[in-house]
């Protein structure tokens, strides 16, 4: 399945905080949402919150964005859908 993720940077911890329409947004404790780290702190958090190994998560757009395309693999599509609807 293929979603949109935004990422909202916070010194808290990280967390989904909403879904508009087909764009995640995800907060991640880190400073920047463009960088590596970022990108790695993304795919962690993910890798947790959709139950599916980290290699499972690819950053198919957007590496050095705010806004990234991700494509998650190794679950159903109505899996990964039934995660998402519970999502407020």
């Amino acid at each position: 399945m293929i979603i949109k993720v935004r990422l909202i940077p916070t010194t808290g911890r990280s967390e989904v905080i909403s879904r508009i329409g087909s764009v995640l947004r995800v907060k991640i404790k880190n400073k920047k949402v463009d960088d590596e780290a970022a990108n790695a702190l993304m795919k962690t958090f993910l890798s947790d919150f959709f139950n599916v190994g980290e290699e499972s998560i690819i950053i198919v757009k957007g590496n050095k964005g705010k806004e990234k395309t991700v494509e998650v693999r190794d679950k159903s599509e109505e899996e990964l859908r039934q995660i998402m609807d519970a999502i407020p």
